[in-house]
């Protein structure tokens, strides 16, 4: 059993992902010291070594066990969802937080991988090869009953990253080009009405993202100062605590959403290529993993995951460098959050719990 286990486990993966939550410790300690958030570093060390723990008990847990209990997971995660409105802690006007005091968790994040569990055992059970109208009916409600409690919070940058796990799984699971074209449409038609159902600041943001240069010491601050920030650091890098844009606190929220700009800034186009790297590597193993998996449960949760790890990656690196408004979306192992970690490491646990069955009859 143990020789089995250190030959299937897949150290390079947990490598590279031990090396991505190290440097988001690293910078996440140079944006933070000399601020109120001094020893931030410390608590986030603490959420990596209970993510591993977590992480752990994902790969040995077999993933077909947890299918089975998707429908009471779905459940739980939309009551919790519900006491947050009820419960929650408040910050920032938004309401997205059960805890008490500093210790807290976000149940939307956890969602993230009930949702992908839920979409994982609805279309590896279908026995068409086809995706029916009523498929794509009951996959969209089930997507859009947590996408509105959470929007509800307000969350939008959360809610978001339901879609591409639901793209991901229609398109793996079979869907027609007519229906994607008459989806498209729709979404097309309806989409305009969604800027009435933002809140102002997320109207903000968005004309700031269209208009990025009309108010640069206003609206438009963060994204002025994140692209200096990003631009400063040339090739290698202005060094380890020496970011004025980070040290001097012109980029906002640069332990969090904003954290790429102070590796940009401070490890510059080099720092950044690595970083790039690794995070493609977990991508692109993870994809191998499902290539592998040895039933279409294992590959609708593998791709699942990967449409999530992808999605935070592109969406957040977008925002630093001008090229998507500001969402929120935080940067997988390398921001800070807790919540956003134990997530990360559960998601990546059920990555190698796919692999380490591959063989299994």
């Amino acid at each position: 059993m143990r020789k089995r286990f250190l030959s299937d486990f897949d150290w390079w993966l947990l490598l590279a992902v031990l090396v991505l939550a190290g440097i988001g410790l690293i910078e996440i300690y140079s944006s933070t010291i000399h601020t109120k958030y001094a020893g931030l570093h410390v608590r986030q060390f603490y959420w990596v070594l209970l993510g591993l723990v977590l992480m752990w008990i994902a790969v040995f847990i077999d993933y077909h066990y947890i299918i089975e209990h998707v429908p009471l997971l779905y459940l739980i995660g939309v009551l919790l969802l519900v006491l947050v409105m009820v419960i929650g802690q408040s910050n920032l006007g938004s309401k997205r937080w059960l805890g008490y005091g500093p210790y807290s968790i976000q149940p939307s994040e956890i969602f993230k991988l009930i949702l992908v569990l839920t979409l994982a055992r609805y279309f590896s059970e279908r026995r068409s090869r086809v995706l029916s109208w009523a498929d794509l009916f009951q996959v969209g409600v089930l997507t859009i009953i947590p996408f509105a409690l959470i929007l509800a919070q307000p969350d939008l940058g959360t809610a978001l990253t339901f879609f591409p796990i639901l793209a991901v799984g229609v398109l793996l699971a079979g869907i027609r080009w007519k229906m994607v074209a008459v989806v498209a449409l729709a979404v097309m038609l309806v989409l305009p009405m969604g800027w009435f159902v933002l809140k102002p600041y997320q109207q903000d943001r968005l004309m700031t993202f269209i208009h990025s240069d009309a108010d640069p010491l206003g609206r438009g601050y963060q994204i002025a100062q994140s692209k200096i920030a990003v631009g400063s650091g040339g090739l290698l890098g202005r060094g380890f605590l020496n970011g004025s844009q980070n040290r001097l606190g012109f980029v906002p929220h640069r332990h969090t959403d904003f954290i790429f700009s102070v590796v940009a800034e401070e490890q510059g186009f080099l720092g950044v290529f690595v970083v790039l790297l690794l995070f493609a590597f977990v991508i692109f193993r993870s994809i191998q993993h499902a290539r592998t998996a040895r039933d279409r449960y294992g590959v609708f949760i593998v791709m699942g995951v990967v449409a999530l790890f992808a999605f935070h990656v592109i969406v957040n690196v977008g925002v630093i460098i001008g090229f998507m408004p500001v969402t929120g979306i935080p940067l997988p192992l390398v921001s800070s959050g807790g919540s956003s970690v134990l997530t990360t490491f559960l998601a990546l646990g059920l990555v190698l719990n796919v692999r380490m069955r591959r063989y299994v009859n």
